[in-house]
C-alpha cells in the first residue's frame, strides 16, 4: 500500500515537473523531465564556505561555536536568503529558513545537516546538504514551484560535538552537555549564546512528534562503498548508535630510577593493555561494531617518572543499543582484571552525548530509492557507521538519509573529496524526493 502510494506521487511530480523548464545540466536518462539543480553552483557555494575556518593543509578547522563557525553561518545565511527563504536562528542555536506553502495547515518539510568541522576536518562533510538543501529550495523560487507543505531549510549547530542542535530540537538536550567545554574553549550553554540562540529557552526550540511532515538529510558516505562500487546513490537503512565515555586509570607516580619495575602501579602500562583489551573485545564477535579510544593522555608526563594517572576514552558505536551495552560490559570487565593485574583502578564515566541508534522510515527511503530510480541513477541499501542528526529526527519524524560518494572514503581530513556531479545527483534526488513527499507520498 505504501509502495502504490509513493509511485502515485511520483507520477504527480513527474507531471508538475514537466510543466517547467529544465536547467543546462545534462540529464541522465529516465524519467526526468522538470527543473534540475546547478552543479557550478553548488561546487562554487561549497568552495566559498571551506573558506570560513580554512587552515594551510587545505581542509577546515571550524569548528562549532569559534569565530569561523559564526562567520560561516552569516554566510548561509545569506545564501538561504537569496533563496527566498526566511531567515531566522532557534533559541538552540539552529538555522532555520522557511519558505510558506499553500496549505497552512500541514507541518513542514524539514531538509538541511550541519556546516561545523572536526578540528583540521575537510571541506565536504556537513556542508554538502546544507548547500544541497539551499539549492533545492533557490530552484523552487527560480521556476515558480509552490509547494503544499512549508519547507524548512535547517543548519545544526555543534553536530561535531554531539549532534546538540537536534538533540535539542528533540528536547533531549541535557544540562550536562550543556555545561561540558567543547573545541571552541566555550561551553555549550556559551556557544549556543555566541552563535545567536538562548540556552534558557530551550524548549522553544522542540518541536513534538507530529510537527514535522519528514526530515532528509544529504551527506557524503564517510567511507568507500560507493566510490569503490561506482553507486551513486547510498539510501540509509539506520544510524549507528554512539556511546561515548571518559575513562580515568589511577596508579602511583613514583620515580622512574629508584622503583623496581615488579614494584610499580604503572598507570600507562594499564592503559596500553586497556587498548588492547578494547580491540580484542570488540573484533572477538562477527558484525558491524567498532570500538574506538581516540585519547590519551598521561600524568605527571615526565621523562623520569612513573605515569600515575592517565586519562583516556571509550567510544562504542553499533545499529543495536543492546550490542553496545554488551560490549561496555565486557570492556569492564577486562578492565577490572588489568587494574587487579596491576595495581591500578579505572573509573568509568559515561558522558551525556549518547547517540540511540535510528532505524530510518521505510516510506522516506522508497521515495529516495525511487527518485534515484526516475534520475537514471544507480542506488544500493546502506548502513551508516557515523552519528548525524538524521539519527535525533527520527526519533519525531518521519526520516530519510541518503549518501553520495566520498572519494576512497576519505572523511574528517582536508584531503576528503566528492565531485560536483556526484553532489548534484544528490541534490537532485533530495529535490525529487522533497516534491514526492509534498504530493502525498507518506499519506
Amino acid at each position: 500500500m505504501v509502495r502504490i502510494s509513493i509511485r502515485a506521487a511520483h507520477i504527480a511530480c513527474a507531471a508538475m515537473l514537466g510543466t517547467m523548464a529544465t536547467s543546462a545540466r545534462a540529464q541522465p536518462a529516465g524519467e526526468s523531465d522538470g527543473p534540475r539543480v546547478d552543479a557550478d553552483r553548488i561546487e562554487a557555494r561549497i568552495l566559498s564556505l571551506s573558506e570560513f575556518g580554512r587552515n594551510p593543509e587545505g581542509g577546515v578547522s571550524r569548528v562549532a561555536f569559534s569565530e569561523a563557525d559564526i562567520e560561516g553561518r552569516a554566510y548561509v545565511m545569506s545564501l538561504m536568503r537569496e533563496a527566498g527563504l526566511e531567515v531566522r536562528v532557534d533559541p538552540a542555536g539552529n538555522i532555520i529558513g522557511r519558505r510558506e506553502g499553500t496549505d497552512a495547515s500541514l507541518p513542514p518539510i524539514l531538509f538541511g545537516s550541519h556546516i561545523d568541522s572536526v578540528p583540521f576536518g575537510g571541506n565536504y562533510d556537513g556542508d554538502v546538504g546544507v548547500i544541497a538543501a539551499i539549492e533545492c529550495a533557490q530552484v523552487l523560487q527560480e521556476h515558480g514551484i509552490q509547494t503544499r507543505h512549508p519547507i524548512e531549510v535547517v543548519v545544526f549547530p555543534d553536530e561535531e560535538g554531539g549532534l546538540t542542535g537536534s538533540r535539542a530540537m528533540i528536547g533531549k538536550l541535557g544540562e550536562g552537555a550543556l555545561s561540558e567545554r567543547t573545541h571552541s574553549g566555550l561551553t555549550r550553554r556559551e556557544g549556543i549564546r555566541a552563535i545567536g540562540g538562548d540556552p534558557d529557552r530551550l524548549a522553544e526550540a522542540e518541536r513534538a512528534p507530529g510537527q514535522i511532515a519528514a526530515f532528509m538529510e544529504l551527506h557524503i558516505e564517510q567511507g568507500a562503498s560507493l566510490d569503490e562500487d561506482g553507486v551513486d546513490i547510498g539510501v540509509v537503512e539506520g544510524i549507528v548508535g554512539i556511546e561515548w565515555w571518559d575513562v580515568t586509570i589511577e596508579g602511583a607516580a613514583n620515580h622512574a630510577g629508584t622503583t623496581p619495575m615488579g614494584s610499580r602501579n604503572d598507570a600507562l602500562l594499564a592503559a596500553a593493555r586497556y587498548v588492547q583489551a578494547v580491540n580484542e573485545v570488540v573484533t572477538s564477535e562477527p558484525g558491524r561494531q567498532v570500538g574506538t579510544v581516540g585519547r590519551i593522555s598521561a600524568e605527571p608526563g615526565a621523562h623520569n617518572v612513573i605515569p600515575g594517572r592517565v586519562h583516556t576514552s571509550l567510544e562504542i558505536r553499533d545499529l543495536s543499543r543492546e550490542v553496545i551495552w554488551s560490549l561496555f560490559e565486557r570492556i569492564e570487565a577486562r578492565a577490572a582484571a588489568i587494574a587487579e593485574e596491576t595495581g591500578t583502578t579505572f573509573t568509568f564515566t559515561l558522558l551525556d552525548v549518547s547517540s540511540i541508534p535510528a532505524t530510518m522510515n521505510e516510506a522516506v527511503r522508497g521515495v529516495i530509492s525511487d527518485a534515484a530510480d526516475a534520475l537514471g541513477l544507480s542506488w544500493v541499501s546502506m548502513p551508516s557507521g557515523a552519528g548525524h542528526d538524521a539519527q535525533d529526527m527520527a526519533r519525531i519524524a518521519p526520516t530519510g538519509m541518503l549518501f553520495v560518494p566520498s572519494r576512497d572514503g576519505i572523511s574528517h581530513s582536508p584531503r576528503e573529496f566528492t565531485t560536483k556531479e556526484d553532489m548534484a545527483n544528490g541534490a537532485d534526488v533530495l529535490l525529487r524526493s522533497l516534491l514526492a513527499i509534498d504530493a502525498g507520498a507518506l499519506e
